[in-house]
């Protein structure tokens, strides 16, 4: 059977070509020929054989030569070389070895030598070939499994945490629910009888002509035509105290909400608000800054298919991240310069791209980040902060919930010294996936 092989036989002797050609020829290998160093590189170039026979002395470019550019070339480096010369003293075989060389040939030619020679070289070539091969594949397996190690890592964390802070919100939820039920239930029934005393004591102002000394001093003494004014409105401060906490409770539950097996319509922008909400106490003035001001600027925006809890995660995260740079900001700054230009968050929502996806833009004017760190923001366990206070974990996982669960795109905008922008492009309608694949979706949220 034919050999598929190609050899390159330089040699400037026509007489060794003939011979060398002619043997290799009849085993059945593809010969090519060159008669120097120079055209044996060019023609190397045009199409690298698998295998060389090199004569060592020609004029112009040596043999020795020619195989040095040949090994300084990565492309033809691996390209197996036997010399053939009619040299035999040791130090010329040593230096051949040292050039790179895989053996010799002795001139004159041997016939079963030269074709035992280059079979097994050849045979050598395609073993160390099929060798890299194998170790290509199982390195790109490796590297495959390390990559769904690391995913499923960051969704198994994502998991934990999100379940450890759902059921700590839901259950300090519950429980301001029970008493903040009572306290509204009953400031009706004490509204109610507030009135009625009062009407009772005006009836008796009305009736009573002379009222003894002891109750006037007492009458004055409380100052009631004061509290008759002031209670109703201590009454409707509870009342609205009441609302304020419902609405924080409210929050805290749609904060924490857990995902179905499947995207549900949600209004983003409820999720955004609950998140500010709980992180408002973060964003507060304290001795090294005055308050940081959050700005919305929403668009009209229709409920999105999404998981809304993990969509929650990531608009906790972004936000305290750009709470963490300004803070971080504001370290070199004296509070009257802070005051003089106010570190605030904005963000902003629209409908974009043939209405079907809705983008979400998160800007603070924090500490930033060098070109080389935003290209590692979303890295897993690649972090700025110092050790205890960062896993590492936090953009990695935003990165996946928006680009992997909900089909979207995450960017970053920065300069060092200026802030930061976060760019989530969402579509409104989630992707068509089988129930199978949707499940896998809402695994890390439930």
């Amino acid at each position: 059977m034919p050999n598929s092989e190609l050899i390159l036989v330089v040699d400037d002797t026509p007489a060794n070509l003939e011979v060398v050609c002619e043997t290799l020829g009849d085993a059945g290998y593809e010969v090519t020929t060159a008669i120097d160093g120079d055209r044996a590189l060019k023609r190397v170039q045009a199409h690298p054989p698998d295998l060389i026979l090199l004569d060592v002395q020609m004029p112009g470019m040596s043999g020795f030569e020619t195989c040095q550019h040949l090994k300084a070339n990565s492309a033809t480096a691996n390209i197996p070389i036997i010399f053939m010369t009619a040299l035999t003293d040791a130090d010329s075989k040593v230096k051949g070895f040292e050039l790179g060389a895989v053996d010799y040939i002795t001139k004159p030619f041997h016939e079963q030598e030269v074709l035992a020679r280059v079979k097994t070289h050849l045979q050598l070539r395609q073993f160390a070939q099929r060798l890299e091969q194998r170790v290509a594949e199982q390195t790109a397996h490796l590297e495959a499994t390390l990559a769904q190690l690391r995913q499923s890592q960051v969704q198994l964390i994502h998991s934990e945490k999100m379940s450890a802070l759902g059921n700590l919100v839901a259950g300090v939820a519950h429980e301001i629910n029970n008493p903040l039920g009572f306290i509204a239930g009953n400031l009706k029934y004490a509204q109610d009888y507030i009135r009625d005393l009062f009407q009772l004591i005006a009836l008796y102002q009305q009736e009573l002509f002379e009222p003894s000394t002891a109750l006037e001093a007492t009458v004055a003494a409380m100052d009631l035509d004061y509290v008759q004014q002031d209670l109703p409105k201590l009454i409707k401060s509870m009342q609205a105290g009441v609302e304020r906490i419902w609405t924080i409770s409210t929050s805290l539950r749609n904060f924490s909400r857990s995902d179905c097996d499947r995207p549900i319509p949600c209004n983003i922008h409820d999720g955004i608000d609950s998140t500010i909400l709980i992180l408002k106490h973060r964003l507060k003035a304290n001795e090294l800054r005055p308050e940081i001001e959050v700005m919305t600027n929403y668009g009209d925006l229709p409920e999105i298919e999404c998981f809304a809890g993990q969509l929650n995660q990531v608009f906790m995260n972004i936000l305290a991240n750009a709470i963490d740079a300004i803070d971080e900001s504001c370290q070199e700054l004296s509070f009257a310069d802070i005051e003089a230009n106010p570190k605030k968050i904005i963000i902003a929502t629209e409908l974009v791209t043939g209405l079907d996806h809705v983008v979400i833009h998160f800007k603070d004017n924090g500490i930033g980040m060098t070109k080389d760190v935003k290209n590692k923001i979303f890295d897993y366990l690649f972090t700025t902060k110092e050790v205890g206070k960062g896993t590492g974990l936090g953009l990695a996982i935003v990165h996946q919930i928006v680009t992997e669960k909900h089909h979207g795109s995450l960017q970053v905008e920065s300069v060092l010294g200026q802030g930061s922008e976060f760019i989530i492009t969402l579509p409104v309608q989630a992707q068509n996936k089988s129930s199978q694949d949707l499940k896998g979706l809402a695994t890390a949220s439930t």
